[in-house]
C-alpha cells in the first residue's frame, strides 16, 4: 500500500531538512515524497537536490509560482500516486521513524476511510522542550460545531476521497483544511479510526498556530466554511473550543511536557522496539517518568511548571 506525502515549501531552508530526514529514517518504504516548492529563492531546492539519490524515484518535486499553501497541496495530491494521502508542512517532521508502518496497518482494514492521531509542538528557541501536545482523542465529528477538528497534519486519507469530496479551497487563508475536513468528516461522514500516538512534531509560528491576528481570521474563515456548507454555529459556539486549548497548555506544561523532548521520544522509541506494541499516551508518561527515576537523570530537575 502506496502511502503519499506530500510537503509545501516556500524558502524553508532552515527546516526542510529535519523534515526529509524524518522521511528517510522511516521503517515503512512503500511510499512516494513530493515537495511542492512555490518558486522559493533561498537555497531550499538545493537542499532538496541533495536527496535525489537518497531518495531515488520515491521523490518528485516541483518548483514554480503557486497560489499559496492550498494551492500548493492540491498540486501534491493531483500528482499523487498513493492509496493513501498526507501531508507534511515544511517546518514539521515525524516523531518517530514508525509512524509510516502505523498508518499502513490502519489502513489494512478497509472499512477505514481515514486515520488521524497526535501532535507536539516545540519552539525553536529551545526545541527540546515541548510546548503544547494536541491531542484529537476526544474528537467526534459532532465537535466540529465547536470549531474542533483533529490534528490535521495527522490526518491520512484515502485518495479516492479527494476525487469524492474535492480539493482545499484555494480562496482560504488559514482555514482551508478545517473546510476540507468539515465536508469530509461532519458533511460525508466518512469512516475515520484515532490513533493514540503522537504523529508529527510542529514548530510553534506557523500561519495557523500564532498571534491574536491569526485567531481572529481563523474565526471569520470558520464561520465562512458553516455557512458555505449550509451548517449552523456562531462565535460563540465557535470559541468553545479555546477552553480545551487552555486544558492543552496547562496538560502540557504540569503533566509530563516539561521533560526535554529527545528524552521522552528516545524513551519511548526504545520501547516500542522493545515491546513491539503501541501504548497510550498515559501509559507513555509513566514509562518516562519512570526512566527519568531509575536512571536519575538531571533532566528530571530542570523540570518547571510555570505556565
Amino acid at each position: 500500500m502506496k502511502i503519499s506525502i506530500i510537503t509545501t515549501t516556500f524558502n524553508s531552508e532552515k527546516t526542510i531538512r529535519d523534515t526529509i530526514e524524518s522521511i528517510i529514517n522511516q521503517t515503512y518504504t512503500d511510499y512516494e515524497y513530493i515537495i511542492i516548492d512555490g518558486a522559493s529563492d533561498d537555497h531550499t531546492i538545493d537542499i532538496v537536490k541533495e536527496y535525489e539519490p537518497i531518495l531515488g524515484n520515491k521523490l518528485k518535486w516541483i518548483s514554480e509560482k503557486d497560489k499559496g499553501i492550498y494551492d500548493a497541496m492540491n498540486k501534491g495530491i493531483l500528482l499523487a500516486t498513493g492509496e493513501i494521502i498526507g501531508i507534511l508542512n515544511s517546518d514539521d517532521f515525524f516523531s518517530s521513524n514508525n509512524i509510516l508502518d502505523t498508518i499502513s496497518k490502519s489502513f489494512q482494514n478497509e472499512k477505514i476511510d481515514a486515520i488521524y492521531g497526535d501532535v507536539h509542538f516545540i519552539n525553536d528557541k529551545n526545541p527540546n522542550k515541548i510546548v503544547r501536545y494536541y491531542s484529537s482523542k476526544i474528537f467526534r465529528p459532532y465537535l466540529m460545531k465547536y470549531g474542533m477538528m483533529p490534528a490535521h497534519p495527522s490526518f491520512y486519507i484515502r485518495k479516492k476521497y479527494f476525487h469524492k469530496i474535492g480539493l482545499y479551497k484555494t480562496s482560504y487563508k488559514i482555514a482551508a483544511d478545517f473546510e476540507f475536513l468539515l465536508r469530509a468528516i461532519y458533511i460525508k461522514r466518512i469512516n475515520t479510526l484515532y490513533i493514540e500516538k503522537d504523529f508529527v512534531t510542529m514548530r510553534v509560528g506557523g500561519a495557523s498556530t500564532s498571534g491574536f491576528a491569526s485567531r481572529k481570521l481563523i474565526m471569520k474563515e470558520h464561520i465562512r466554511a458553516f455557512k458555505e456548507n449550509n451548517i449552523y454555529t456562531n462565535p460563540f459556539l465557535l470559541s468553545l473550543r479555546y477552553f480545551y486549548k487552555i486544558y492543552e497548555v496547562i496538560y502540557s506544561k504540569i503533566i509530563a511536557f516539561k521533560i526535554p523532548t529527545k528524552v521522552w521520544i528516545s524513551v519511548k522509541e526504545s520501547y516500542f522496539t522493545e515491546n513491539k506494541h503501541f501504548f497510550s499516551h498515559k501509559q507513555m508518561e509513566k514509562i518516562v517518568l519512570e526512566k527519568l527515576i531509575e536512571n536519575k537523570l538531571e533532566q528530571i530537575l530542570e523540570l518547571d511548571f510555570h505556565l
